[in-house]
């Protein structure tokens, strides 16, 4: 597909131009106020001129052949438009028309079919349809259809949204500033994963960001995300759908653990992605990754306020949203008490007063002084940029920040309003000229900026950027396996597991125990028995033969009275485990982006406490490590208290060989649970007490 012909046309034309209210009208005047000197053709059978400008019958009629069409017609008209446009050597298109599949008839879904077919025997790349078309910043290309106020909007975030109203919203945000802002409606043809590589490949976007519905190309989604993490670009995505309605019971504790949003989760977290949560925080956190001349080198931060009510806000918000205020040194200290008034008290986060805002000189000097501190990689400045401008504040502290990034040496800066209000467009943009964004109010802000920390953290090479996507579809039908069978096919991954075996008879339990050496527990062995504790199917500490034969018989007796349909293969006899530290690891397989690996606090406390972590199979162990330190329950593998520390390094080689089986497996393994996992003290290894696997057929 022609995607620079579609997004960066060097000729055009608007099919159903006019200079009435709508689509096609609204489409030449932005034209006019973006783009005037873009090589733009109007095409409408109707008209002579428009605006002033010559007006085509048609396409065919044009003095040149051109690269793209904004097709501004009913849909009825699009396919034999779209045929016209290609002889006339046009590989992009523009298609506002709806009436497809989003009216949800099966009318709808042949016309978006037949849309796509022709595209694809035309080699058009299309967007839409249904759609608002794009603004292209970079090389001043409009095409899009919803008029805005007219302003320069020019800088280095690409923007992707299904929603034409969100794109517009963001354009009426004073502080953005972008490089493509795509309204993509249907993506029928071209996809959100064509435009996402697109804009990570585009050396003038600094930061992606996507409102996401869903992905149709999982593969080439994961793809583009690993491109991205690998060049250091960030993606920013707010992705709607949390609620787990509609979902299917599933038959293993990970199963009901991992929905499909979650999934969303664990994929952004391998691949260094910032997922937001509202349209607000989308904003902001693009405006500040895109105006910032570069990153912060660490994560250490300051903030200066001029009021010890400011200071104690972000002291408060940066403590909870994991922001590092790192004290100052010796040195930092005796620079500020010599700029600083004599009733200051140094520290970080730093109560300046009001005092320095009125003087340029001072001010600089504080700023410098802080930058200076080794300690401190950036340096947030508390102060409400009102619309009218009252106090001279700002005129002072403006120059003092000049002098700051004119002597060098200097480290990002971001600004920070106390309330929201409409910010002074005269300071906004000599603020991002020196490359100080201006942050939301704090909530918002210090959440930001958490992003930001969690970005800089971010270590590519500490990920396996991978999963394990399926290559078909997996069936309806699924096929819980024993739980030997499980283990049978987990222990040719290396997972530590309890020697055992299945009896028929009391008698042979007995021997199977013998064999092993006591103590020994005994399970209902069956397939059709998920949770075998719940209907007496265990028995545990059995010492001695006669206590293996009794259990035996009361495991069948029990077997027969609450699961009479099951099917019975007799009971596993295993060895007792010691009792350790209980864990849970498991898989669920997501039918687009494969099987996930979640480990967290298990045994029966799972359901309860829901402390897990999860990650995108397969993972490396380094992985599993980190998966590990982020559960609220890791102080119990550290050992507090007195405890000792546990195997975690045994643990972290399971998860990664469970990973293994799963991806290996990604075609055919719905789910998987090993709970508990045993982990004893450190040195001593785990064991997987219980496995459950689940296959579909």
């Amino acid at each position: 597909m022609g995607m620079k012909q579609l997004l960066s046309p060097k000729s055009m034309a608007i099919i159903g131009a006019s200079d009435k209210e709508g689509f096609g009208g609204d489409t030449c005047r932005n034209v006019l106020a973006y783009a005037p000197d873009s090589n733009v053709y109007f095409v409408n059978p109707k008209r002579e001129r428009l605006f002033d400008r010559p007006c085509y019958k048609s396409v065919s009629d044009l003095p040149e052949d051109v690269d793209m069409v904004i097709i501004c017609t009913p849909q009825k008209t699009v396919v034999p438009l779209l045929r016209e446009a290609a002889a006339k050597g046009a590989g992009g298109a523009v298609v506002y028309a709806s009436g497809y599949s989003e009216v949800g008839t099966e009318e709808g879904r042949r016309a978006e079919e037949e849309l796509r077919s022709v595209c694809a025997e035309l080699d058009i790349a299309l967007m839409g349809p249904n759609c608002a078309g794009f603004m292209n910043y970079n090389d001043g290309i409009s095409a899009f259809a919803f008029i805005s106020e007219e302003r320069d909007r020019k800088g280095g975030v690409g923007i992707v949204s299904q929603s034409g109203q969100l794109c517009l919203s963001l354009m009426d945000s004073p502080n953005m500033r972008f490089s493509y802002s795509i309204s993509s409606g249907n993506s029928s043809v071209v996809t959100m994963e064509d435009y996402l590589e697109y804009l990570i490949d585009d050396e003038q976007t600094k930061v992606v960001g996507l409102y996401l519905e869903g992905v149709t190309a999982p593969a080439k989604f994961l793809d583009c995300l690993k491109r991205a993490a690998e060049m250091r670009k960030p993606v920013v995505v707010l992705k709607t759908g949390r609620s787990e309605k509609g979902s299917l019971v599933a038959a293993s504790h990970t199963g009901s653990l991992a929905g499909a949003d979650r999934v969303y989760d664990a994929i952004f977290e391998k691949f260094g992605v910032i997922r937001v949560d509202d349209l607000e925080e989308l904003l902001a956190t693009t405006v500040l990754f895109s105006t910032l001349p570069e990153l912060p080198r660490g994560t250490g931060f300051s903030a200066i306020s001029l009021s010890g009510g400011e200071t104690g806000m972000c002291a408060d918000l940066g403590e909870m949203y994991g922001i590092d205020y790192p004290d100052f040194t010796d040195a930092t200290l005796a620079k500020l008490n010599q700029l600083l008034p004599a009733y200051a008290s140094p520290a970080n986060p730093l109560d300046s007063t009001a005092s320095i805002s009125y003087d340029a000189d001072v001010y600089a000097g504080t700023l410098q002084a802080v930058m200076d501190d080794p300690g401190v990689d950036m340096v947030i400045l508390g102060y409400t940029l009102l619309l009218e401008i009252a106090d001279p504040a700002i005129h002072y502290m403006a120059e003092g920040i000049q002098k700051v990034v004119a002597g060098g040496n200097v480290k990002p800066v971001a600004m920070l309003p106390f309330v929201e209000n409409s910010r002074n467009p005269e300071y906004l943009s000599k603020l991002a000229e020196l490359g100080v964004p201006v942050l939301p109010p704090p909530a918002y802000a210090f959440k930001v900026l958490g992003h930001l920390k969690r970005f800089i953290e971010y270590d590519p090479a500490a990920h396996r950027l991978e999963a394990a996507v399926p290559r078909k579809t997996m069936g309806a039908k699924r096929r819980t396996l024993s739980e030997f069978e499980s283990m049978e096919l987990l222990s040719g991954y290396g997972v530590p597991l309890p020697e055992g075996a299945i009896a028929t008879s009391a008698d042979q339990a007995a021997e199977v125990a013998g064999k092993l050496g006591f103590p020994v527990v005994c399970k209902i062995a069956s397939a059709d028995i998920g949770h075998k504790s719940d209907m007496g199917g265990v028995m545990l500490h059995l010492a001695d033969a006669d206590s293996v034969r009794r259990a035996f018989e009361q495991i069948m007796e029990n077997a027969r009275a609450n699961a009479p349909a099951a099917k019975v293969d007799g009971v596993f006899v295993q060895r007792m485990l010691a009792p350790g530290l209980e864990v849970i690891v498991g898989v669920s397989n997501d039918p687009q982006f494969g099987p996930c690996i979640l480990c967290g606090l298990g045994g029966v406390f799972v359901e309860v406490f829901k402390d897990t972590a999860m990650l995108p199979a397969p993972v490396s162990e380094r992985e599993a490590l980190g998966m590990l330190n982020s559960l609220r329950s890791q102080p119990l593998l550290a050992g507090c208290r007195g405890q000792q520390p546990r195997d975690i390094d045994a643990l972290a080689k399971t998860i990664a060989r469970i990973s293994e089986f799963a991806a290996e497996h990604r075609d055919s393994l719905a789910e998987l649970d090993c709970n508990p996992v045993f982990v004893y003290e450190q040195g001593r290894g785990v064991f997987a007490a219980d496995a459950l696997v689940v296959l579909a057929e």
